[in-house]
């Protein structure tokens, strides 16, 4: 007699698995009287092929022909007065086939990930301290060196200080003077009001201006007061602006100048193209 390792079938709960499979039994409702008689028919064909069967084989097939004999057996009360039903005997040999095909599909993922895992090469683990963490620098100086380095240091940081309160970094232009002298007129249009003397010039400037800003409304002013109903007076050198409406009155005798002006010209001219 030789012994031969049947690969396919683990053990006894593989072998009843794949004739359960084989009939297309649910597990759920196994036909014990046929799945024994082909666990047996199976054990049977092993022995006359000489092959060793395993101890477990055999105990699995015991504990299939006793469950085949439970299932002849009535399974309700022998007690007429109690209507008891008994517990199906099968319950016990499919929770025990139930984990056993669980623990096996765990088994086969975890041999999956050791085989993925075994192609897999990694590097030994090197110490790169000495590229990461910075170095101490010790520094060798006296009390005196400190010192002067110390002020050094504070005078750096005064100038730094003093050229950016003095000077300011150039905005790009984005806005013109036409939108601001829309912007400044409807303030005036707003607040020169019958009995207002007349609206101090940083009351038309944006909130929060900057150079930009009061170069841009200066600027805005002055074509106001040139093209425009519009005036400003300034009673002392960098002393407030006051904008304020023109006089009717001047602003008439203004046009008749400039209308007299245009006809001398206009005169002249003619002059010289009859000579």
């Amino acid at each position: 007699m030789y012994k031969v390792r049947i690969d396919k079938f683990e053990g006894p709960f593989d072998l009843l698995i794949y004739l359960l499979e084989n009939a297309k039994m649910d597990i759920y409702d196994i036909k014990v009287a046929e799945i024994t008689e082909q666990y047996i028919a199976y054990l049977k064909e092993m022995e006359d092929l000489n092959i060793e069967v395993e101890t477990e084989f055999i105990v699995l097939a015991a504990v299939l022909i006793r469950l085949k004999s439970h299932m002849l057996l009535p399974r309700v009360s022998d007690n007429p007065d109690e209507d008891v039903i008994v517990e199906d005997p099968r319950l016990e040999l499919t929770t025990r086939l139930l984990d056993y095909m669980r623990t096996k599909k765990t088994a086969e993922i975890l041999a999956d990930l050791e085989e993925y895992n075994l192609a897999i090469h990694e590097k030994p683990a090197e110490d790169l301290s000495e590229y990461v963490g910075e170095p101490d620098e010790i520094l060798k100086a006296s009390d005196e060196q400190l010192v002067n380095a110390f002020i050094l240091f504070l005078t750096r940081k005064k100038k730094i200080e003093e050229v950016q309160r003095r000077y300011q970094r150039v905005r790009r232009r984005k806005e013109s003077i036409e939108s601001r002298i829309k912007d400044m007129t409807k303030v005036l249009e707003h607040r020169l009001t019958p009995g207002t003397s007349g609206v101090s010039f940083m009351e038309l400037l944006p909130e929060e201006p900057d150079r930009y800003d009061m170069t841009l409304s200066f600027m805005s002013l002055l074509s106001m007061i040139k093209n425009q109903g519009y005036d400003a007076e300034q009673e002392e050198n960098f002393g407030e602006i006051t904008v304020k409406r023109k006089d009717p009155a001047v602003i008439a005798a203004n046009m008749a100048v400039s209308t007299d002006a245009q006809t001398d010209w206009d005169t002249e001219a003619e002059a010289e193209n009859v000579q």
